[in-house]
């Protein structure tokens, strides 16, 4: 890692601090152009918001997504306190980020946390396939 990399992970670091003295979860995010030019940061506001989507890497993904365009978010780097969970995953792939760099992973941190993290909710599926595809069929194309 770079010692520019270095200094915007430290700082999305400083913005997890600040969401936690806040009173939110620990978590904070920044984008980066290329040259290493802060484009927008954010801390987890999911408390004080009343919100649980309110994490820092999906309200990032979500201004990307509305203000950058393809090629320009391409060669951005989310820089981020903690590896995105799998909701901010999911908003990261559809923004069209270039990468992330984190500091903690997900493992780290449940490591941290009393009973591990969160439990997996049950899923099923697949069922209804012909219904299903008629909704989609054709939509990607």
């Amino acid at each position: 890692m770079t010692p520019a990399a270095e200094t915007l992970l430290r700082r999305a670091i400083e913005l997890a601090v600040a969401a936690r003295a806040a009173g939110n979860p620990p978590f904070g995010s920044l984008l980066a152009a290329p040259d290493g030019t802060v484009l927008a940061e954010d801390g987890n506001t999911s408390l004080t918001d009343n919100d649980i989507t309110a994490h820092p890497e999906l309200k990032l993904a979500r201004w990307a997504a509305a203000n950058l365009d393809p090629e320009t978010a391409k060669q951005t780097t989310m820089y981020t306190s903690t590896q995105p969970c799998g909701m901010c995953a999911g908003a990261l792939e559809r923004s069209g980020l270039g990468r992330v760099v984190y500091a903690l992973s997900g493992e780290q941190l449940n490591a941290l946390k009393p009973g591990g993290g969160f439990q997996p909710v049950a899923q099923e599926g697949p069922a209804l396939y012909d219904e299903a595809k008629a909704a989609v069929d054709g939509y990607y194309t």
